[in-house]
């Protein structure tokens, strides 16, 4: 076998290797309480929601917040890792359509801040749309 060849054939084993290793944001693993300011947009009405609060068990292989809500199965479509700052696309499946957005948090260590866009089909016809506030705080380990 040809010796370029066969480094060429290492180079680019390497570069494929390293293309699916997962970046991951300076973020504590571990339970972290999510808190979600919302507003709610229809034709003709804007709908402030009040904040929720939960806690998910976020892990450097996990760091994307998610809730469904009951009778949807949602798909993370993308997901980026640029520094501290995660991005993807989500696309919900239910029983009044789909449901699809795209959020951003960065991290700070402990603490998170991002903003979450989701648009949703209305029952009148036409689509609604949901912007979230989002900010996260680790609080403990997983259990």
């Amino acid at each position: 076998m040809n010796k370029k060849f066969l480094l060429s054939l290492i180079i680019m084993l390497s570069l494929i290797c390293a293309s699916f290793a997962v970046a991951a944001p300076d973020m504590k693993e571990g339970l972290w309480e999510v808190t979600v300011t919302s507003k709610m947009e229809m034709p003709g009405m804007t709908m402030p929601m009040p904040p929720v609060k939960s806690t998910q068990c976020l892990t450097k292989n996990n760091f994307v917040p998610q809730k469904s809500e009951k009778g949807e199965q949602c798909e993370k479509v993308n997901v980026t890792v640029n520094g501290n700052t995660v991005s993807w696309t989500v696309k919900c499946n239910g029983k009044e359509g789909t449901t699809k957005g795209s959020g951003k948090i960065t991290y700070k260590g402990n603490t998170y801040e991002g903003v979450m866009n989701m648009t949703f089909p209305n029952q009148g016809g036409g689509e609604g749309k949901m912007t979230s506030s989002m900010s996260g705080k680790w609080i403990d380990k997983c259990k």
